[in-house]
């Protein structure tokens, strides 16, 4: 055997002894919990993502690199620190459950209890019931089938200051430490007699709460972003250009750290590494992908540069395309194969091969971009979503295509929104205050985000080519809109090119509003036009 064999199989060997040294999932979240860390302080010290330690912690997946070999060496240290206590029915009885129907009452909190998903990725719901956590009611379940808040959704429970609370009774060891780990419930003065009909507790509404630990997590996520441009700025010693510099390269983790943080009152999980199809795999370096993801090059054939003419033209600029495109529906599990058109739903998401319907319109682009070959091709939901709408009969603009298969699978349109509102959020405070340090930082953000969540060397933490395909798309189709709005207004569109760049004829102030927010647009500056406005000639017919 060569040295290089003996080379492999000691990796291999090595892989085996690091994976039978891993706790198991339930030992790992024991850990965690018993030295009082937090999912986020964990993934900071290991390097890798929350979810990805939720992930681990629920047996959803295995440790990996890069995170593993510090993650076991963390598990190791607690596990000296905190060992697996030793149970018998003498010294070690049953904890007894401290629970109270009444909504507000004081319960005694499961912190090991997990939440209950279904295949497609939402979390289970069933008969609603106080929570084995905080005794709010909630719908969902936890794996066990009892009552449990999803996605760390538990809130505090309101308290009547004059409702009565039983007296404490003895509790064996255990219980008691669990029942002192919560808010007790005040305990009415024996001198003043409880209320007969005592008010209920308020419960806040699932919009509610969902609400209020979005504000929360938006504060928390916009302070991430300001702290790392003073870091930067201080370790730059002012200098803006560096710091810039600085923060651009920083942008992969630091996004990724945002997108754990909003995820933190999902209510569903996702798939970061799901298996792909071959679809979905890049052939090599030099080949392009096989999904077509609908880019536009259109250049309206009546009108041309070389001609004499004296048509006025605007060349317009979609402010953060890719930003917006995040608001999109994106499959959340593993892909599944469908014949036919058995994958076309509008609660599911993937990629299609279709044959399109031919385009016909002389004045509109081609919603499919500019295709040098016909025939049937892959194309991602959001470009088969237009195709639909377009095909319909408020539309009615071209013939339906046929779905030959699909890979797709449970899908939600508000996966991203959370990370897409905290950046427009911090973009919009930026370009206010004429910072455009933090506005360069947020555009690397999410420019990174979207390019490198395929199969990229420059993020370990997630892998989702179908993703991105499906951004990139949901990008021009929102371009596309655009360009439809300002025909059915009476402008000429002379060309629309890339995810952003719309050229017009006439009035377009009356149809856009000007500005640099995420629903405006500006006028389009680049070398060649310095002025983003030109003329061009009409070519006869």
């Amino acid at each position: 055997m060569s040295e290089g064999q003996l080379d492999s199989v000691e990796a291999l060997l090595e892989e085996a002894r690091l994976m039978a040294r891993m706790p198991e999932p339930a030992e790992r979240l024991r850990l965690r919990e018993a030295a009082g860390l937090s999912r986020a302080q964990v993934a900071t010290a290991v390097g890798v993502g929350r979810q990805t330690i939720a992930n681990w912690e629920s047996g959803e997946t295995d440790p990996q690199p890069p995170g593993r070999v510090k993650y076991l060496r963390l598990l190791e240290g607690l596990a000296q620190i905190h060992p697996t206590p030793a149970r018998s029915a003498v010294q070690d009885p049953e904890p007894v459950a401290v629970t109270q129907s009444a909504p507000g009452a004081a319960v005694a909190p499961d912190l090991a209890a997990q939440t209950a998903w279904r295949p497609d990725g939402l979390a289970v719901q069933g008969e609603p019931g106080p929570c084995v956590r905080c005794g709010v009611p909630t719908p969902f379940q936890s794996t066990d089938g009892r009552p449990l808040h999803a996605g760390a959704m538990c809130q505090p429970p309101a308290v009547n200051p004059q409702a009565s609370a039983p007296a404490p009774t003895a509790l064996p060891p255990q219980a008691a430490v669990v029942q002192a780990a919560v808010a007790q419930a005040p305990v009415a003065s024996p001198r003043t007699a409880p209320a007969p009909s005592p008010t209920p507790a308020r419960v806040p509404s699932r919009p509610q709460r969902r609400a209020q630990s979005s504000a929360r997590a938006q504060a928390e996520t916009n302070t991430l972003i300001a702290g790392a441009v003073h870091e930067e700025l201080e370790r730059a010693e002012g200098d803006a250009d560096v710091a810039l510099q600085a923060l651009v390269k920083r942008a992969i983790p630091d996004v990724m750290r945002l997108f754990e943080e909003t995820r933190a009152t999902a209510r569903y999980q996702y798939t970061a590494y799901p298996s792909l199809p071959d679809i979905l795999h890049k052939p090599s370096k030099r080949e392009p992908d096989q999904i077509w993801e609908a880019r536009p090059n259109f250049h309206h054939p009546h009108y041309s540069l070389k001609a004499p003419g004296d048509v006025h033209v605007t060349a317009l600029d979609a402010n953060a395309a890719y930003l917006s495109a995040l608001k999109c529906w994106l499959p959340i599990g593993k892909l599944e194969h469908h014949a036919g058109d058995g994958g076309v739903d509008p609660k599911r998401a993937g990629v299609h091969l279709v044959t399109p319907a031919p385009w016909d319109h002389p004045h509109l682009p081609d919603p499919l971009g500019d295709r040098e070959e016909p025939g049937a091709l892959w194309i991602t939901d959001a470009t088969l979503r237009l195709l639909l709408r377009l095909s319909g009969p408020k539309y009615a603009l071209i013939g339906a295509p046929t779905v030959h298969e699909s890979w797709t699978s449970g899908a939600t349109e508000n996966f991203l929104d959370a990370l897409r509102k905290v950046l427009a959020a911090a973009r919009e405070t930026a370009l206010a205050e004429d910072d455009w340090i933090t506005e360069g930082y947020v555009k690397a953000m999410y420019s990174k985000f979207i390019s490198t969540m395929g199969e990229s060397i420059h993020n370990r933490e997630i892998q989702r080519p179908d993703w991105m395909h499906v951004i990139h798309s949901q990008a021009y189709a929102n371009l596309w809109g655009k360009a439809y709005k300002a025909h059915q207004a009476g402008l000429e569109v002379i060309a629309m090119m890339g995810t952003d760049e719309l050229h017009l004829a006439g009035d377009w102030r009356q149809v856009f509003t000007e500005g640099r927010g995420l629903a405006q647009m500006k006028i389009k500056h680049s070398d060649a036009k310095a002025s983003g406005e030109y003329t061009v000639g009409r070519v006869a017919r």
